[in-house]
C-alpha cells in the first residue's frame, strides 16, 4: 500500500487553483461565445434577395449575421465562390449592416 505523501501543494499550483475559481466566480466575466455551424443551407430566407431586387427580410439578416463567421469560408469554396462573391451577395449583406469580408 502506498503511503501518502507529506508534502504540501506547490505555490505555483495553488495560484493556478485560485485564478480558476476567481475567473468562474467574477460576475460580470463576459458570456462564452457560441459556436457557429458553417452551412450554406442556413441563408435560404436571403435566396429571394440575391436572386432579385427584393429587399432582404429580417430573417435573412438575422441569419446573414448568424453566418458571418463562415463567410470566407463560402467565398473560398470554388463551388460557391460565384455567388459568394456575386453583387447581389454584396447588396444584400450591405442592407443587412452586415460587413462584407475582405478574406
Amino acid at each position: 500500500m502506498a503511503r501518502p505523501s507529506n508534502r504540501s501543494p506547490s505555490p505555483r499550483l495553488l495560484v493556478a487553483a485560485l485564478m480558476a475559481a476567481l475567473a468562474l466566480l467574477s460576475p460580470d466575466r463576459a458570456p462564452a461565445a457560441e459556436a457557429v455551424t458553417c452551412s450554406i443551407n442556413e441563408l435560404s430566407p436571403c435566396l429571394s434577395a440575391i436572386t432579385s431586387s427584393a429587399p432582404p427580410s429580417a430573417l435573412c439578416c438575422s441569419k446573414l449575421r448568424e453566418q458571418r463567421p463562415c463567410l470566407c469560408g463560402y467565398i473560398r469554396d470554388p463551388n460557391l465562390r460565384p455567388y459568394a462573391t456575386s453583387p447581389n451577395v454584396k447588396r444584400v449583406a450591405s442592407t443587412c449592416g452586415v460587413a462584407y469580408p475582405t478574406c
